[in-house]
């Protein structure tokens, strides 16, 4: 089983600009002592920022430690749980930093799968009017932030029709541009 829990720290009710160098820094700073507490119980968790995993190995065991981390972060750390992200469920029902356990392998999520498919599509469109050498950059760019970040995904069912979509992409823009 797998506990999902998303905090919104206190200092701010509005939190703090998302993608901010502000944010995981704070984060990290308040979240320390639950890290404290964690390891203290012997809990097996995942922590990046303010978004964390804690597993356990049943519903019910889920439960008591979601109760326990909410009053822990609630009185102890006076931070505010955001309920609709919080859960208790199993691992194959949750994701975590794009990524998901399927059958006990990595994978990404689908919807890390579309976000890379439909930029893909915007950095290659035809009506996209950029030299050819500048949008092989950013593309080239993309591409290797994506694979260096889900290349630890154990899923490679999809990727030699991902190469070929690619290609074809890519030679569609030739076509346009020559």
């Amino acid at each position: 089983m797998q506990l999902v829990m998303r905090v919104r720290p206190p200092w701010n009710p509005e939190g703090v600009p998302q993608g901010g160098p502000l944010s995981p820094l704070l984060a990290n700073i308040v979240l320390h002592d639950l890290d404290m507490e964690l390891e203290k119980r012997g809990h097996r968790f995942a922590r990046y920022a303010d978004d964390f995993i804690i597993l356990v190995k049943s519903q019910r065991a889920g439960e008591r430690v979601m109760e326990s981390v909410c009053r822990f972060l609630t009185r102890k750390l006076k931070l505010v749980i955001n309920e609709k992200k919080s859960r208790v469920a199993p691992v194959s029902q949750c994701s975590f930093l794009g990524f998901t356990f399927v059958r006990g392998k990595v994978r990404w999520t689908n919807d890390a799968y579309r976000e890379f498919r439909r930029t893909v599509k915007r950095l290659t469109s035809r009506s996209w009017s950029i030299s050819m050498a500048s949008r092989m950059r950013r593309l080239k760019r993309y591409i290797r932030g994506w694979m260096g970040y889900y290349g630890i995904s154990e899923y490679y069912r999809p990727i030699p029709d991902l190469d070929k979509w690619l290609r074809r992409r890519v030679r569609m823009c030739y076509w346009t541009f020559a």
